[in-house]
């Protein structure tokens, strides 16, 4: 009895000696994270989460499925910067409301950005007459595309005449950028997601103005113009037409596909490349080898600031009593505004240089120009111009990697602060091997791959997220592309454009090609080696904010007490990874194609000429490395559509002609259908134009107990760039089609508009 007596006493000890430990580790923790919070403060870091707050402004307008009023979002960022500075005093209100006038500022930002370039898109297919002029051509080895700002278009309404097209040729143009021409072209709406969650074409089309898509039918004739056009047109035109000539100069002096990235690293212009390249050097994890972007801008404005300055130190008079590096960082910025204009100003040369010139006005300011502040400043400036670039891979996966580029400097920095402070303190032998690893990761060739190594791990999840693929190798590829892009590519560009007006860039493409050669050479070793690119399926769509976070806390927070926050949002990340919902059956928002699970487990194309570009999302997206052209088989096609049996047994069949309906409402449990169902059709689901105006794309999982639906459109969504069916939006109910308004209806939408 007294044992047990003894052993209940010792429990009640222990119990009380936790119950009086614990609150003091957890006190302990709160305050060890207060004083993190307090150095943080001392470093200006929350700064930085004011700028992701803003972002996440961006994308809660993106998530809104109603139009909001940019009146009402003007005046509630004004409401929360009133609050915000009202608030001053009071350390906690004056947090909060600041934030929220962040996140305010993003929202009203994506508001004002849709008002200002609102313009019309199409509804449907038609055929017409349009003149306008040529914006930009892009040539390729047969045809090219090309933008078109329409003048006039016979056969629409005023109202739906598109600002701009964006059209392909199959002959060569027999016209330049700055022509106005007339022809006849078959347009279609710019095309809408695939997949839910998937990429939206027609949300990007929408913010560059284009409201259709389409090509050329027959002759283009070049005319006189009824008007002069805009001196921007004119003086952009002069640029497109001067970037193709060296396009075409660098492409018929190298040849062939090696000819074609020089083309593309020199001009930007990337059409030239066949797709077979394309895949190699994106197998190879270098596909921004042919993209200008930070790298380029970064080493052309270095060039140039360094030139400058060394030019300037030449004059002892200049040198000793003026600020030559000042005036050397505005040249600089002149020099990179340049380049920018001058290799196209696409939207993400255009991100690349507005990080370049903030880095360079801090120089005139003498700010440190390489700091993760003014990589804020850069996307703050986006984000207030150009929001939707946030939801692009280009912004994502640019500044992720310019920030762990300036994490991993500003550590190298405070390393090599504290080893001089504690230079002389005694180390062990475990302190030595400490120190000798990470002086290898800071000098040297190991600084370069643990730099790499770095940003590579930072746009991983963003790789994944919106390529749906990973590149083990691009620890290789990537020093590899920045040797080509530093040694051979920047410097021959700008030598190569200088020398061009005189015909002697010659020799400078040919000293081009040598490394092009090189690099494509390593590129087909890396991309044929096993496992060289391996296939991620979709996540949850919640998982990549979770990454993003993440990603965030590592390379913004400078204490490891506040960093520790990013393992368990990368725990939650990585398990919305890992549970992104299959799907059985994929339709987009046209009707004309599918993708369906097969009995084996796989997916296949369904539709009797189905979208390249769309077979790829879908295979992408379920983790099958697999090209579209080898996902046929287990599908039985003739004139009138297309049947298989779906994983659960069941026949699924795509209706191609009204002809169809007759045989496969009779014996499928799913029709798919561009055209209208008849309202006899005996199918357990049918998706028809009718459903698919309401959703968009649509994905379905077939389950035991029923059938789970994913689309792409929210219930009453009605955006700018996803608009809502005509007749809902004007009556707010629409009695059904009859039968033979329903072939009506397929009958006009076949035709041409005029």
């Amino acid at each position: 009895m007294n044992d047990i007596s003894r052993t209940a006493e010792r429990e009640e000890r222990g119990r009380d000696l936790s119950s009086r430990v614990f609150p003091l580790r957890v006190r302990g923790l709160a305050e060890a994270l207060r004083a993190s919070l307090e150095q943080e403060r001392a470093l200006r870091r929350p700064f930085l989460w004011l700028v992701v707050a803003s972002g996440g402004g961006v994308v809660l307008y993106f998530s809104a499925e109603r139009e909001p009023s940019l009146a009402l979002c003007l005046c509630a960022l004004a409401a929360f910067a009133v609050l915000a500075g009202l608030t001053r005093r009071h350390a906690r209100a004056h947090a909060l409301f600041l934030t929220l006038a962040f996140i305010a500022l993003g929202f009203a930002s994506g508001a004002w950005r849709t008002a200002r370039v609102a313009a019309p898109v199409i509804p449907r297919i038609g055929i017409g007459e349009l003149t306008g002029f040529v914006e930009e051509v892009d040539l390729r080895r047969a045809g090219a595309r090309f933008i078109l700002r329409v003048a006039s278009a016979e056969g629409y309404p005023d109202d739906i005449v598109p600002s701009r097209v964006r059209l392909t040729t199959r002959g060569e143009p027999n016209f330049s950028a700055g022509d106005f021409i007339a022809f006849k072209a078959r347009l279609m709406p710019p095309a809408r997601a695939a997949l839910p969650g998937g990429y939206d074409f027609a949300r990007d089309a929408f913010f560059a103005r284009i409201g259709a898509v389409g090509n050329a039918l027959g002759r283009i004739e070049t005319m006189s113009p009824p008007e002069p056009a805009p001196f921007s047109l004119r003086f952009f035109a002069h640029v497109d037409r001067m970037r193709n000539a060296l396009a075409m100069r660098v492409y018929r002096i190298i040849e062939g596909d090696t000819g074609a990235i020089a083309a593309a690293m020199v001009t930007g212009k990337r059409d030239l490349l066949s797709e077979d390249a394309k895949n190699l050097i994106r197998r190879a994890g270098i596909f921004h080898i042919i993209t200008i972007s930070g790298v380029q801008m970064t080493l052309v404005a270095g060039i140039f600031f360094v030139g400058f300055r060394r030019l300037l130190a030449m004059s002892q008079t200049l040198a000793l009593n003026y600020p030559i590096k000042k005036w050397a960082a505005a040249l600089a910025m002149l020099g990179a505004i340049l380049y920018d204009i001058g290799t196209g100003s696409r939207v993400g040369t255009e991100r690349a240089l507005v990080m370049t010139l903030i880095m360079l006005a801090a120089v005139l300011f003498d700010r440190p120009s390489l700091s993760m502040r003014n990589l804020a400043l850069a996307a703050l400036f986006i984000i207030a111009f150009e929001p939707e670039a946030l939801l692009g891979a280009s912004f994502q996966l640019s500044f992720a990697a310019v920030a762990a580029l300036i994490a991993v400097y500003e550590w190298r920095g405070e390393y090599l602060a504290k080893r001089r402070i504690d230079d002389r303190a005694p180390r062990g032998r475990w302190g030595a091997l400490r120190e000798s690893v990470v002086e290898r990761l800071l000098h040297g060739p190991g600084a370069a791959m643990f730099a790499t190594l770095c940003a590579t791990s930072a746009t991983a999840s963003f790789m994944a997220n919106d390529f749906h693929e990973l590149s083990p190798y691009v620890l290789i590829g990537n020093p590899l592309t920045l040797a080509i892009i530093e040694f051979f590519a920047v410097p021959c560009a700008l030598v190569g454009a200088a020398l061009y007006p005189l015909g002697l860039d010659g020799f400078i493409w040919r000293y081009l090609k040598l490394g092009i050669d090189l690099v494509t050479y390593l590129a087909g070793l890396i991309a044929n080696a096993p496992g060289a690119s391996l296939p991620v399926a979709a996540f949850a769509p919640w998982a990549i904010l979770f990454l993003s976070l993440a990603v965030l806390s590592l390379v913004l927070w400078r204490t490891w007490a506040w960093r520790a926050l990013a393992i368990p949002l990368a725990l939650i990340g990585l398990m919305g990874a890992r549970s992104g919902a299959p799907f059985d059956l994929a339709v987009p928002a046209t009707g004309e194609s599918a993708a369906l699970r097969l009995p084996s487990g796989q997916l296949a194309v369904m539709g009797q000429k189905p979208s390249a570009f769309a077979a790829e999302q879908w295979l992408r997206a379920d983790g099958d490395a697999r090209q579209s052209a080898d996902a046929r088989s287990g599908v039985a096609c003739d004139g009138a559509g297309c049947v298989a049996k779906a994983v659960n047994g069941r026949f699924v069949a795509l209706v191609a002609g009204r002809g169809g309906f007759f045989e496969d409402c009779a014996r499928a449990a799913v029709i798919v259908t561009p055209l209208y169902a008849p309202l006899g059709c005996a199918a357990e689901i049918v998706i028809d134009r009718r459903r698919l105006a309401e959703t968009g794309a649509v994905a379905l999982r077939f389950k035991a107990d029923g059938v789970e639906w994913t689309t792409a459109r929210a219930i009453d969504e009605d955006r700018p760039w996803s608009p809502a069916p005509r007749n809902r939006r004007t009556s707010g109910f629409t009695a059904p089609l009859s039968d033979e308004e329903r072939s009506a209806e397929d009958a006009r939408a076949m035709e041409p508009l005029e």
